[in-house]
């Protein structure tokens, strides 16, 4: 229990850092162009992503938003089994969901503003909320390799 506590306090940390980024990306870019950070590299823009990943499912905010509830729900209620003992994936997960369902919930649409691209080759913009799901996505991925390398090197499978 202690676990679960102490993972949604981190996370609502998180996730409002994540709010109050996307807050100033509305005041600071919303109605101005993408403002340059590294030349050639990486700009500050403000992107309504009123979709998914990639802008996937534009439109879909109350499919996409029970989506996140029941994921979080899930995530939560089944922490110990996906987790094991580990607090900082699952607050860095629970951040991530909680930043863009705020959004879908209150705005009807994902604020965006990191902005990468090299020559003609452009990365679609993301967010902070989008970059904790990717690295608790890496954390678990590199989680589960460890725990298979160690089972196969003391003749488990």
């Amino acid at each position: 229990m202690r676990q679960r506590l102490v993972a949604l306090v981190a996370a609502l940390n998180l996730a409002f850092v994540d709010q109050v980024i996307k807050e100033a990306a509305i005041v600071r870019l919303k109605g101005h162009g993408a403002v340059e950070v590294i030349g050639g590299l990486f700009n500050l823009a403000y992107v309504e992503n009123r979709g998914c990943a990639w802008g996937m499912l534009q439109g879909q905010v109350w499919p996409l938003a029970a989506f996140g509830i029941l994921a979080l729900v899930f995530l939560v209620w089944k922490q110990k089994s996906i987790f094991g003992t580990a607090v900082l994936t699952p607050a860095i997960l629970y951040a991530g969901i909680a930043g863009n369902l705020l959004d879908r919930l209150f705005r009807g649409f994902v604020v965006d503003m990191f902005d990468f691209h090299w020559g003609l080759n452009h990365f679609p913009c993301f967010n902070l909320a989008d970059a904790f799901i990717t690295v608790a996505a890496i954390l678990m991925l590199a989680d589960e390799a460890k725990r298979l390398y160690l089972g196969r090197a003391h003749g488990k499978r």
